[in-house]
């Protein structure tokens, strides 16, 4: 637990470097972001030297929200981003973290759909990412054969949000960032 915990330190301390970047598309984050390093398609990746990161990270191509019955409604959201990360001096090879713009109700879970499989990822706070290294894996290789990704999560305002990521780009992406951080 201690881990996920300096994992969600870092990604949140990484998030403020680039999220505005992201939102503001890929063009606009290669003139402004001396970090990007790649992000040609509709994934980027950063890498920072000290402490040595390196990440791979989109932007949704869609969102939606819906109320507890279904219906579209409106509501203001942060930064919505999915990462795969890697920093080599805490060990961390390929975790994916989601971040979805608002806090999500406590205790519940943001559903990943790739390719037909769903995903579990566990929440605290704005925060969502797999319970082990080892559904990590298998959700990276997931997102490397599919198309796009989708994730479900509910707020605590018990608002339902549907992101939908593309995933062109997304093995280049992660392979570039894992050269760059190898543990």
């Amino acid at each position: 637990m201690e881990a996920v915990k300096l994992m969600m330190k870092t990604l949140l301390g990484a998030t403020a470097l680039f999220a505005a970047t992201l939102t503001a598309g890929t063009a606009s984050a290669q003139e402004t972001s001396d970090n990007l390093v790649a992000g040609d398609t509709d994934w980027s990746v950063f890498v920072e030297d000290d402490p040595t990161e390196c990440w791979g990270v989109s932007a949704p191509k869609e969102t939606r929200l819906t109320d507890s019955e279904g219906n579209a409604t409106d509501g203001r959201r942060g930064d919505i981003l999915l990462f795969v990360f890697y920093r080599p001096d805490g060990g961390v090879n390929g975790q994916v973290a989601f971040t979805g713009g608002y806090p999500f109700a406590s205790g519940s879970t943001v559903d990943m759909t790739v390719g037909g499989t769903t995903y579990e990822l566990f929440t605290e706070g704005e925060w969502a990412w797999p319970a082990t290294p080892e559904d990590d894996q298998r959700i990276v290789a997931a997102l490397k054969r599919g198309a796009d990704a989708q994730l479900q999560g509910r707020s605590g305002r018990g608002n339902i949000t549907t992101d939908t990521f593309s995933l062109l780009g997304f093995t280049a992406a992660v392979e570039e960032a894992q050269s760059r951080c190898t543990s």
